[in-house]
């Protein structure tokens, strides 16, 4: 994995009108560098952002690769992540990757699922 990079996501509960934004401090840096391990690690933390927004202090739970959408969008800047789910929604970016691999990168991370049980 490459050094850890702090970003900041934007993250909508469903029910309310405005985004929140949160600090991903685990995330690898140097997307050009990224590893399907490192994609895995940014799709986790995104969701485990969407969590805090929505349970503020709450303990994290496990996570789960399912039971979400997701899609990578150009932006004139790089590409950005999106990640829905009936809770709400997260992105995250934009990132200096080309769309086409890192959609093909979300796709073998989400096609591997879980293998640890669990994400602290």
């Amino acid at each position: 994995m490459t050094g850890e990079n702090v970003m900041e996501v934007d993250v909508w509960l469903r029910g309310t009108n405005e985004a929140q934004t949160q600090r991903l401090d685990k995330v690898p840096g140097s997307p050009a560098g990224w590893s399907d391990g490192d994609v895995r690690v940014l799709l986790v933390e995104m969701l485990l952002a969407l969590e805090r927004a929505r349970n503020p202090g709450g303990v994290p739970p496990s996570v789960s690769l399912r039971g979400f959408s997701w899609i990578v969008s150009p932006n004139e800047h790089g590409v950005l992540v999106h990640l829905e789910m009936q809770t709400g929604a997260v992105s995250a970016g934009p990132f200096d990757i080309g769309e086409k691999r890192l959609t093909e990168m979300i796709a073998r991370v989400m096609a591997i699922g879980d293998t640890s049980g669990v994400v602290h």
